[in-house]
């Protein structure tokens, strides 16, 4: 395993936890975007339909993917710009 990756494990774990916080404030708002209840189902809410079980599910699941891969992607380019490798 390359040096360069080993030195990026700790790093990527806190961007990872960074941006599992800013992905969970940006879908809150998102779903306040779109109209509904300031707090999104849960797959076990009785009084919600199942359109809308699924429709937060597939909006917070496409949120956290875009934060996760720009969060990720922005850490290795700046590990590059600063060891000149990339870690991964």
């Amino acid at each position: 395993m390359k040096a360069s990756k080993i030195a990026y494990r700790p790093v990527g774990l806190a961007l990872g936890a960074a941006s599992g916080m800013v992905a969970g404030a940006a879908f809150k708002q998102a779903w306040k975007m779109i109209g509904h209840d300031d707090d999104a189902p849960d797959a076990t809410d009785e009084h919600r339909t199942w359109q809308e079980i699924l429709l937060a599910a597939a909006l917070q699941g496409a949120i956290f993917a875009v934060v996760k891969a720009a969060v990720d992607r922005a850490g290795a380019t700046t590990i590059r710009r600063l060891t000149g490798t990339w870690p991964g």
